[in-house]
């Protein structure tokens, strides 16, 4: 325990995974990677670097001495101009040449990109890692009839399984979003103070091919196919927005999915993983509280509300920078990503472990189901001579009495029987009986199920086969 203030999302909730990509040690590595990547690519193009500068810099690439970047930090109050400072200490052969043209922009801004790009691909395993477990809890209910619900008022049936596969068709969406996103990536480059590449094409001497190979070195050596073709200082902040938005999409579908199932648990029908030990109330000991579901529900409004920051970020940039985006971005971008990989992590857990309880929800069904079985009772009787309209009328009023029972006396629904009785309808027991199979108002939800995971979740999940095999234990 500690006497200062600790990041639920980092003792509590997310990954270390996600928590070791958000590091200090990821990002300042990675800035001198992109040193590295610039003395390379000008080293190649003919400026005046030799070997043994660029393999200083690569012996002391992960061994970053903090305390002289700290230091120095206090002294100057520029985070870069301290770990250039220091990183030169460790490197006196290369420190002539480290930052050399650059901005602070072009280690920041690309470290950003090449950090979400990496976060990015977690969150795609975790997604997909979700799919997998709901795909296979649709296809084992895919044929179990239960109620289906519009205004949360019983509607016609479905099943447990079709009702699945519309958190799947959400998370499917999102998924999209993710790939279409992480393969639009482009790192900001080496473009300069103010975007112009002015310094480079001072260290070129007015060689503009040399300093647009220069751009595309950097990228390449960092993984990248592209870069912006023009920047400010920095990168548009709309990339930022476009992440978060799709992060957003997630939360979203995490969100609904968990509401879903908080209704269900309160229905009876379906709990998520509760353990033997565990405590659903400090007072109320028989309470079994669905506290996983409300979890994704609360961190996912967090990263709602977050996209809000980029944003206001986005349309309060000045020309080619301003400085306001600092300290936002430092909070809101790895908050949103740290929440997304804790709503996912709990997602797998939660949908490993579903509980289904068949027998309250088939009661449920055959409570409701008179109900819903009447057109196909009135047809039949239409079959055997029967007016409509007058059968229409019957059962419009024996429907009313019958859910007076229910409604205002606590009885059964006597529906059926009203019917039997009803010699208008000269329909008997046995004939009600062969109406109320459930499995006959689910429609096409079974093969709905079916052919919507071998179409479109199956490939995914063959695409990302190593990615699988996630399990999850909560931390808390």
């Amino acid at each position: 325990m500690t006497k200062y203030y600790e990041n639920p999302l980092i003792t509590r909730y997310a990954s270390k995974e996600m928590a070791e990509i958000f590091s200090s040690d990821e990002k300042f590595e990675t800035w001198r990677a992109l040193w590295i990547a610039l003395a390379e690519s000008q080293k190649e193009l003919g400026l005046a670097i030799s070997h043994e500068q660029i393999e200083e810099m690569k012996k002391f690439r992960d061994t970053i001495n903090y305390d002289v970047a700290i230091k120095r930090e206090k002294e100057t109050r520029h985070d870069v101009m301290a770990h250039v400072y220091a990183y030169g200490i460790q490197c006196p052969k290369a420190k002539p040449i480290i930052h050399l043209g650059a901005t602070s922009a072009y280690v920041g801004d690309n470290t950003d990109v090449i950090i979400m790009k990496k976060a990015m691909m977690t969150i795609i395993k975790k997604m997909t890692n979700l799919m997998n477990k709901l795909s296979k809890f649709a296809k084992e209910y895919k044929e179990l009839p239960t109620l289906g619900f519009t205004h949360f008022q019983p509607a016609q049936l479905t099943t447990v399984g079709k009702r699945a596969t519309l958190w799947l068709m959400d998370l499917l969406m999102d998924y999209e979003d993710a790939e279409h996103l992480l393969a639009s990536f482009k790192l900001r480059g080496a473009k300069g103070t103010t975007g112009t590449q002015a310094s480079f094409l001072e260290l070129f001497d007015g060689n503009h091919e040399k300093v647009k190979a220069l751009d595309q070195l950097v990228a390449q050596k960092l993984g990248f196919d592209k870069t912006f073709p023009v920047t400010g200082q920095t990168y548009s902040r709309k990339l930022d927005y476009k992440v978060l938005s799709v992060l957003s999409g997630i939360a979203q579908s995490a969100h609904k999915m968990t509401n879903d199932l908080r209704l269900l648990q309160n229905l009876k029908e379906i709990e998520e993983p509760f353990e033997s030990t565990q405590i659903g109330s400090s007072a109320m000991a028989y309470k079994r509280n669905p506290m996983r579901s409300e979890r994704v529900a609360s961190l996912s409004r967090h990263v709602i509300a977050s996209t809000m920051n980029t944003a206001m970020t986005v349309s309060t940039q000045w020309f080619e920078r301003t400085l306001d985006d600092s300290a936002n971005r430092r909070i809101s971008i790895p908050e949103a990503f740290l929440a997304v990989d804790a709503i996912l992590e709990i997602g797998i857990n939660i949908s490993s472990g579903l509980v289904v309880y068949e027998k309250v929800i088939t009661q449920h069904v055959m409570n409701e189901l008179p109900f819903m079985a009447t057109e196909n009772i009135l047809m039949e009787a239409v079959k055997r001579g029967g007016d409509r309209q007058e059968l229409h009328e019957k059962i419009r009023v024996h429907s009313m009495e019958a859910a007076k029972q229910v409604k205002q006396e606590g009885k059964e629904n006597d529906l059926l029987l009203r019917i039997v009785e009803d010699a208008t309808f000269g329909i008997s027991k046995e004939d009600i009986g062969h109406l109320m199979n459930p499995k006959l108002f689910i429609g096409r939800a079974s093969q709905q199920v079916s052919e919507f995971i071998k179409e479109n979740i199956d490939p995914i999940l063959a695409a990302h086969k190593d990615l699988l095999g996630i399990e999850v234990d909560l931390k808390v």
